[in-house]
């Protein structure tokens, strides 16, 4: 099977999209995608197309696949319908580095918050800390912060108890005693505090859209800003528009609006009534080709 999916990435069409994602750094990036498949022998036997689609989206993003350097990762997990497939996983450090990209943080990082550390709670203004009073090494939450070059900022905090009941309502390998999260605890802890950090109160970039929206899912097609993805560790995966990504959407529509069909009318005004955020990016794949 291994020499499936390098077979795959040899044809003509995944080297030309390869090519058209990321020019003449396509052939190196091919080649440290085809040695993380194969050091990984359930990523060996995995479906090709699901490789290469994974593969596409890290390219997309433009994060390298490295588990050294914690960006992007591409993990093997059984399917009950197609058997092993390739699931595509940003790490916090690529929440953070697409972050970065955008131009709008002054300032974001997530670390582990120690007991004794944890200064006062305000339900509105959030948590303060004091990162000199450590009183042991037992760790009780994870914290992550943001802070925009337009002066907003913004922290999270999750216990560690908070932390486990989302794993464990996120993830079914979790709940059966293995994965990510039973494997490396305190990396999917500060995943997850960055990642809701961002999707809740960040101003959310194209790139992050799609990081928020492919993350831990199987990629089943990428056209476009139209992504067809199965989660397939976990049942639900909230992803959240601001309202100022509604509102710009809004402000497209408004401009093109006689430019388009009465049922794509009907279509547009429906999804910004109710804000379908499943059908965001379909709605601005219509307005920007118009």
């Amino acid at each position: 099977m291994a020499n499936l999916v390098k077979n795959y990435f040899t044809q003509d069409a995944a080297q030309s999209k390869f090519k058209e994602l990321l020019g003449n750094r396509a052939s190196s990036f091919a080649t440290s995608v085809l040695q993380v498949v194969a050091s990984n022998q359930l990523l060996s036997n995995a479906d090709p197309q699901s490789v290469f689609n994974a593969a596409c989206m890290a390219a997309t993003l433009d994060l390298p696949i490295n588990a050294n350097l914690g960006f992007a990762y591409i993990l093997p997990y059984k399917d009950k319908d197609k058997g092993q497939v390739a699931q595509f996983q940003l790490g916090y450090k690529g929440f953070i580095q697409l972050a970065q990209r955008s131009g709008q943080f002054k300032t974001i990082a997530a670390t582990p918050i120690y007991k004794g550390q944890i200064v006062s709670e305000n339900p509105l203004t959030g948590y303060q800390f004091d990162f000199t009073k450590k009183e042991s090494n037992e760790i009780v939450g994870y914290a992550g912060y943001f802070s925009l070059i337009n002066g907003f900022e913004k922290t999270i905090y999750l216990t560690v108890k908070e932390l486990e009941g989302h794993g464990l309502k996120y993830s079914q390998t979790f709940k059966k005693g293995f994965g990510l999260w039973k494997d490396n605890f305190d990396a999917m802890a500060l995943k997850t505090v960055i990642k809701l950090l961002l999707s809740k109160y960040a101003p959310l970039s194209i790139d992050m859209q799609k990081a928020v929206i492919t993350d831990q899912s199987v990629i089943n097609s990428i056209e476009d800003e139209n992504i067809d993805v199965k989660y397939i560790d976990n049942e639900v995966q909230p992803v959240e528009i601001t309202e100022s990504n509604w509102s710009d959407l809004q402000e497209m529509y408004n401009a093109i609006e006689e430019n388009i069909t009465e049922e794509e009318k009907i279509n547009a005004e429906r999804i910004l009534k109710t804000k379908e955020v499943n059908s965001y990016n379909k709605l601005l794949k219509l307005l920007k080709s118009k």
